[in-house]
């Protein structure tokens, strides 16, 4: 295989696991602040997608614009199904919440269904078009994987910050390690539970509409991209949202390169067995450990 053959695939596969370290993100943030593994965040990804695509075709704002409304917008849904759905169960068990965030993933997928049809549609490219192309090193890509690039790396780097160094990020943190002693010192946990849903959902609708543009979106996506984001925040370790990139990039990669040995209809696979092989031999994931509090990640 030739050099630029290589490049060529580590970055398809580095675009496509930015994409899955997103969607693990989404994942941790409500783990760590509610103990929920939410099921439905690939449909906050692909309703992002749609509304901003529906908002685009009114061709009454400009890009930004569109991409704004849509991140408020699927944000705004995710703070209604935590209330609607989430809010009001008192000390649930994890089965329960599982099965009722699955629900809410196929009322979703059938509402999207519904609305926005079967056809598979497309967010135009932020900068040039389809056929533009950049060539680095021998390898081509279209300008529209740096976008995919450069918003995962900041979105990344503002949550950091804002977990960090802000007094609602710190106050999230808080809730996650011991949410009765967050309430004891004055933090309104059942808000920053639906806050959680809200970030949550915004991350998800923005990788949405910066990704539409080189996937392409239909109402069905957001199962598939579900399971590779949890496969992910597993591999990295559940609530560690750092390692969670790290876990993306290597599953991108495995993907991109498995093409190679393998067709491309077992590329899919990849991801099953990679999960089935980390909780069998650690199921703390692979950068986390049994000790390992959420207060110490975002």
């Amino acid at each position: 295989m030739s050099f630029d053959t290589f490049l060529q695939y580590s970055l398809s596969g580095i675009t496509v696991g930015s994409i899955y370290a997103v969607v693990a993100i989404g994942y941790n943030i409500i783990y760590n602040t509610t103990g929920i593994i939410n099921f439905a965040q690939g449909e906050f990804v692909i309703l992002g997608a749609l509304f901003a695509i529906t908002l685009t075709r009114l061709g009454i704002f400009p890009l930004p614009v569109v991409v704004l409304f849509a991140v408020i917008i699927t944000a705004g849904i995710g703070a209604l199904i935590e209330i609607v759905f989430i809010k009001w169960i008192k000390n649930p068990s994890v089965l329960r919440l599982i099965i009722i965030t699955i629900g809410i993933s196929i009322i979703s997928r059938e509402t999207a269904h519904h609305v926005w049809g079967e056809h598979v549609m497309q967010m135009p490219y932020f900068t040039g078009t389809s056929t533009s192309s950049l060539s680095i090193f021998g390898a081509h890509i279209t300008p529209q994987v740096l976008w995919v690039l450069g918003i995962s790396g900041v979105i990344v780097l503002v949550l950091n910050l804002f977990f960090k160094f802000t007094l609602t990020g710190k106050a999230m943190r808080a809730c996650a390690a011991n949410r009765t002693a967050a309430r004891l010192c004055g933090i309104n946990a059942k808000m920053m539970v639906t806050l959680c849903f809200m970030i949550s959902a915004a991350i998800g609708a923005l990788a949405g509409c910066v990704t539409s543009p080189i996937t392409q979106t239909q109402y069905d996506m957001g199962s598939p991209l579900a399971i590779k984001g949890f496969v992910v925040a597993i591999v990295g370790g559940m609530g560690n949202s750092s390692a969670a990139v790290a876990a993306g990039l290597m599953l991108g990669l495995i993907e991109s390169y498995s093409i190679i040995f393998l067709p491309n209809a077992f590329k899919d696979v990849a991801a099953i067995i990679i999960l089935l092989v980390i909780l069998f031999f650690k199921p703390s994931g692979l950068f986390g450990n049994k000790e390992e509090s959420a207060l110490k990640e975002f």
